[in-house]
């Protein structure tokens, strides 16, 4: 085979691991192929923490087994080396006798890092890595930010109108609730994008004005863990975030009015951006999805803590209001909606 199946191969492992996209934490996203004479004769995905990894499941698959020591695994991620909830994948493929493994790049989590390839070069295993390689790191973005910045990879997330504000200027009579700038398959996507992600952040400012649910109502998924970012702690009462429990406030009061709240304090000494990363990296969270407000956004811009920018940008002008964020990065992706244009932009 050459280097335009490898390739085509790699891809199809990429698509079979994103479908499992937001199941699978802690541990990656992975898909893997297997080839015999061009041909793809098993496949399978990692669907979640404790079941078959996709190198097992893809082997599970083939009909015929006694093609196996004749064909060729791909695999978008280096086959695990230890054991976990299952045993290391690279112990699997040598007993299988499967003889060439193309890996589409290295695993840089500390309890692999290269081992899985070393024991399967050892057992006389032909190894190809780095096929496809930065789509292969774009799909476990965020397990690769967690294990080597020791932090959540963070995703910023906001709507503005044509001539760039977030919002109307609201007076206290304005009625609480979203001013919708981008329409109903946007909001939809969004919500795919929140069940993909382990954490979603908002201001106190959001919450007083949109009261929003910050769930998965749109699509199949686990709602993120729900995440408030207010200095003074206060919160109107009977908004709908403080009605579930283990919402985490950051703030720099500790407030009794919100009982049902886990509330963290806030030190003068960091930037509460980084503070709020450490606290989720220590509990394991690998992604953050932040939604607003723009005080928010513009305080994890300036300190340069985020990854991607997803940016929708409405048809109709708003003349005055509150603000968007300056956008920043390399522009990667842009989709026409009908009523909005959504841009992404990679912070490197």
């Amino acid at each position: 085979m050459d280097e335009r199946d490898d390739l085509k191969f790699m891809r199809r492992c990429i698509d079979l691991a994103s479908g499992a996209e937001g199941l699978t934490y802690p541990n990656p996203l992975v898909g893997s192929v297997i080839v015999h004479e061009g041909k793809i004769i098993g496949e399978g995905y990692h669907l979640k923490a404790g079941t078959d990894h996709a190198e097992v499941a893809a082997v599970k698959s083939v009909k015929d087994r006694s093609l196996l020591g004749l064909s060729t695994l791909y695999v978008n991620l280096e086959p695990c080396s230890h054991h976990g909830k299952t045993p290391p994948c690279a112990d699997f493929i040598i007993a299988n006798s499967i003889k060439r493994v193309v890996v589409g790049t290295v695993d840089t989590n500390a309890k692999v890092s290269g081992e899985g390839i070393a024991k399967l070069r050892n057992a006389g295993v032909e190894v190809i890595t780095g096929v496809a390689e930065e789509e292969c790191r774009r799909l476990n973005r965020r397990f690769f930010t967690f294990h080597e910045k020791k932090r959540p990879y963070i995703t910023l997330k906001w709507a503005e109108s044509a001539d760039g504000f977030l919002d109307y200027e609201r007076t206290e009579n304005h009625p609480t609730g979203p001013n919708w700038i981008s329409g109903k398959p946007e909001r939809v996507l969004v919500h795919k994008w929140r069940a993909s992600e382990q954490a979603i952040l908002v201001g106190a400012g959001t919450i007083k004005t949109d009261n929003p649910r910050l769930n998965v109502r749109e699509w199949s998924g686990a709602d993120p863990l729900r995440i408030v970012l207010s200095g003074s702690g206060s919160l109107n009462k009977g908004t709908i975030i403080t009605d579930y429990d283990g919402t985490i406030v950051f703030t720099k009061k500790i407030r009794k009015d919100i009982p049902r709240t886990i509330q963290i304090l806030l030190n003068d000494k960091e930037q509460s951006s980084f503070q709020v990363a450490r606290f989720l990296y220590e509990k394991g969270i690998q992604s953050l999805f932040i939604e607003g407000g723009a005080m928010v956004l513009n305080h994890f811009i300036s300190t340069g803590l985020w990854d991607e920018m997803r940016v929708f940008t409405g048809k109709t002008p708003f003349g005055r209001g509150v603000r968007a964020p300056a956008v920043k990065g390399k522009s990667v992706t842009e989709k026409n909606f009908e009523g909005s244009c959504l841009s992404i932009y990679l912070n490197v």
